[in-house]
């Protein structure tokens, strides 16, 4: 078994700016030279998040309303309170899609329905540099 970290590097436009990672994700593991494996994405912090979604214009609207109805801007926060930096509401919305996302592959390629796709979505409340780690793991 072999194991081997790459990393993305992403700029954000700031909050629920949703990046689209599918072909970088796919690129790293075809260019690993394994053949089966897992491939783990990750994203260091703790207002920033991984999942998939059909990244369609319709999803690209409906995700960060329905973030808004889940975890609110204008709600009170206690981290408002300790730290007046305005992202109480996004470590709340990070917390709850998580840090990390593992996804199968097979001949070298990642294991995703016909309309999936491995997205990072950006929580924080300011643009970022991000840099994601890829640990793809197979043989």
């Amino acid at each position: 078994m072999t194991v081997l970290t790459e990393h993305i590097s992403v700029k954000t436009k700031g909050e629920v700016d949703i990046i689209d990672l599918t072909d970088k994700v796919e690129g790293a593991v075809e260019n690993s030279g394994l053949s089966k494996g897992i491939v783990t994405i990750f994203v260091p912090g703790s207002t920033g998040a991984l999942t998939t979604i059909e990244y369609e214009p319709g999803l690209l609207q409906d995700f960060p309303a329905a973030l808004e109805r889940i975890a609110g801007r204008d709600i009170s926060y206690e981290h408002e309170t300790r730290w007046h930096d305005g992202n109480g509401h996004s470590h709340v919305r990070a917390s709850l899609l998580g840090p990390s996302l593992t996804v199968p592959f097979n001949d070298s390629k990642l294991i995703l329905g016909t309309w999936q796709q491995i997205v990072f979505v950006e929580l924080d409340v300011r643009s970022r540099a991000r840099n994601l780690v890829v640990q793809i793991i197979g043989e």
